[in-house]
C-alpha cells in the first residue's frame, strides 16, 4: 500500500519585515560587544544554515489576537532575550586588519525578524504525515549575507488563522550550535511566559558563558580549518578575496523530496534490545546500547535498505557530539557557540542490506560513541574537516549515501513555552540539505524518540513499509 502525498498550493503574505534590537533600557546594549571564533566555529565556517520551526495550536486564533497579543508579547520578550545574548543581535565580521572573522555587535543592531500569513494546512504542515518538503520554506527565515558580513540569526512569526501560529528561526552554523541555539529559544520563551519583565534574570541553565578560553585546542587548528573552506570556495587566504558567504559543500535539497516523522517507542526499544543481544558476540555484550546508538543505527539500516541498490556502494554515518562535557576540564552546558565535533565512519551498503544489517549497525555506532568516550575528544580534529568535505565530494560526484543527524532527544525542544503551551509541533528543515535525519524526544514525554525524515517519494514509501514492521 502507498503512503498518501500531501501537496499544496497556498498563498503566503508577508506582513511585516523588522529588526528587534535589544531593549535600549540596558546599559549592555549601548556598548560594543566582539567575540573571537574558536577552531570549534570555523569547522562549521560556510556550512548551512540550520533552520528549526515551533508549531504552536491555538484554535480559533483570528489576526486581532495574533496582532493585539501574541505578536506584540513574542516582540518585546524578544528584544529582551537579546540583552543576554548580544552576539546574535550582531553579525559575524571579517574585518580587514583581522586574520579571521569575528562576531559583533554594535548599538543599534538587531535581529531581522519577518511576520506572515499562512493559508496553508497548518494541520498537515505541523502533522508527522507525509507531504513536499517544499511546503516549509516559506515559513523559515534567510540569514542576510554578503562577502563581508553575514547575520547571527534570523526569525519569522508566521499566523495560521483559527489554528495557530509558527516560529521559524535560522541560525548560521559559525555562531552558534543546536545547544545554543536551544538554549537562546527557552530563554526567549522563559521571559515571554514570565511576562516580558526586564528586570527578571534568566535562570542559571539559561544565562549564556561566553568565556572563549576555556575552548582549547591544537594550535593553529582555527587557521587550518578556515584555509580550508576558503580552498573549497576557490579563495586564497593570502589575498583580500575574504568572503562570508555560505555555501553548501553538499549542493541543495533536491526538489522532489517529501517529509514525514516517524516514532521509536519505549516499548520498541525494549524490542530492540532484545532482538540484537543474542546476535552480539561475548566481547560485544557491554556495548553501549543507548537509546541513541539503537535509533541512530536503526534508522541508519532503514534508510540505506529504502534506498536499496548496488551492495557495493558506499554509506557514510555520522553524528555530532557535543564536546561540552569530555573535555578536560569540561566547559560548562551554557557554553555559547559551537563546541562539538563530528564522528563518522564509512562502510559498503551490503553491510546494512543483510539479515544482520541492524546488528552490524548497533555495532559500529556503539563503537563510535564508546570511541568518544574512552579517548581525548579532540584527537584527530586535524584531519576531521578535510575527510568530510571529502566526503561531501564524493557525494556529489558518486552515489555514495551520507546520514547525519541533526537535534538530539536531550535538547528537550517540545519544553519550549511561550505562555500558550508547549509546541505542537518541531521541526528541523535544514535536514533536506545535507542527507540528515533529526531526533527529538516525543512530543508526549513517554521516552520515545521522534525521527524526522525528508526523502525523494519512492524510498519514503519504502521506508514507511520499513518502519513498523521492522523493529
Amino acid at each position: 500500500m502507498d503512503m498518501v502525498f500531501h501537496n499544496q498550493r497556498d498563498r503566503m503574505e508577508i506582513l511585516e519585515v523588522t529588526q528587534v534590537a535589544p531593549t535600549s533600557n540596558s546599559p549592555e546594549s549601548t556598548t560594543e560587544f566582539r567575540l573571537p571564533l574558536t577552531f570549534s566555529d570555523i569547522l562549521w565556517f560556510t556550512s548551512p544554515p540550520v533552520e528549526r520551526l515551533f508549531f504552536y495550536q491555538l484554535d480559533e486564533l483570528t489576526p486581532a489576537c495574533f496582532n493585539s497579543v501574541i505578536l506584540p508579547k513574542l516582540k518585546r520578550s524578544l528584544s529582551l532575550t537579546l540583552v543576554h545574548y548580544l552576539p546574535l543581535a550582531g553579525n559575524l565580521k571579517w574585518p580587514p586588519n583581522e586574520p579571521k572573522p569575528i562576531i559583533l555587535y554594535t548599538p543599534n543592531d538587531g535581529v531581522s525578524l519577518t511576520v506572515a500569513h499562512s493559508d496553508a494546512d497548518f494541520n498537515i504542515l505541523s502533522s508527522n504525515g507525509v507531504y513536499d518538503a517544499a511546503e516549509l520554506h516559506p515559513l523559515k527565515p534567510d540569514l542576510v549575507t554578503s562577502d563581508i558580513s553575514a547575520s547571527a540569526i534570523a526569525v519569522q512569526v508566521t499566523l495560521f488563522p483559527n489554528k495557530g501560529f509558527c516560529i521559524g528561526i535560522t541560525a548560521h552554523h559559525a555562531v552558534l550550535d543546536g545547544q545554543t541555539t536551544t538554549m537562546f529559544i527557552k530563554s526567549w520563551a522563559h521571559i515571554c511566559k514570565q511576562g516580558n519583565d526586564e528586570n527578571s534574570p534568566l535562570p542559571p541553565e539559561l544565562t549564556p558563558f561566553f568565556d572563549r578560553s576555556v575552548i582549547k585546542g591544537p594550535d593553529g587548528l582555527d587557521m587550518l580549518y578556515l584555509n580550508q573552506w576558503l580552498a573549497t570556495s576557490g579563495l586564497d587566504s593570502d589575498t583580500s578575496k575574504k568572503s562570508l558567504k555560505i555555501t553548501s559543500a553538499g549542493g541543495g535539497a533536491a526538489s522532489d523530496l517529501v517529509r514525514a516523522t516517524f516514532e521509536i517507542t519505549r516499548e520498541d526499544f525494549k524490542k530492540l534490545r532484545e532482538r540484537v543481544l543474542p546476535k552480539l558476540p561475548d566481547s560485544g555484550k557491554e556495548m553501549h546500547l543507548s537509546t541513541f546508538v539503537l535509533s541512530f543505527a536503526y534508522v541508519t539500516t532503514c534508510m540505506v535498505k529504502a534506498r536499496g541498490g548496488d551492495g557495493d556502494r558506499k554509506v557514510a554515518f555520522a553524528f555530532i557530539a557535543d564536546c561540552r562535557p569530555r573535555l578536560n576540564p569540561p566547559v560548562s552546558q551554557n557554553y555559547f557557540g559551537n563546541c562539538n565535533r563530528p564522528k563518522f565512519e564509512v562502510a559498503k551498503a551490503r553491510d546494512f542490506l543483510d539479515e544482520n544489517g541492524f546488528v552490524f549497525a548497533v555495532q559500529k555506532a556503539s563503537g563510535m560513541v564508546k570511541d568518544l568516550m574512552e579517548r581525548w575528544v579532540l584527537e584527530g580534529m586535524e584531519r576531521i574537516l578535510s575527510d568530510s568535505l571529502d566526503v561531501l565530494k564524493e557525494t556529489s560526484e558518486s552515489n555514495l549515501q551520507i546520514i547525519t543527524v541533526a537535534g538530539s532527544p536531550r535538547f528537550g525542544v517540545y519544553g519550549t513555552d511561550f505562555g500558550w503551551g508547549k509546541p505542537h509541533k518541531v521541526v528541523i528543515v535544514s535536514i533536506e540539505k545535507n542527507g540528515a535525519i533529526s531526533m527529538a524526544e516525543s512530543r508526549d514525554g513517554s521516552g520515545g524518540v521522534e525521527i524526522g525524515l525528508a526523502l525523494n517519494k519512492h524510498e519514503m514509501n519504502n521506508i514507511s513499509w520499513l518502519f513498523p514492521r521492522y523493529v
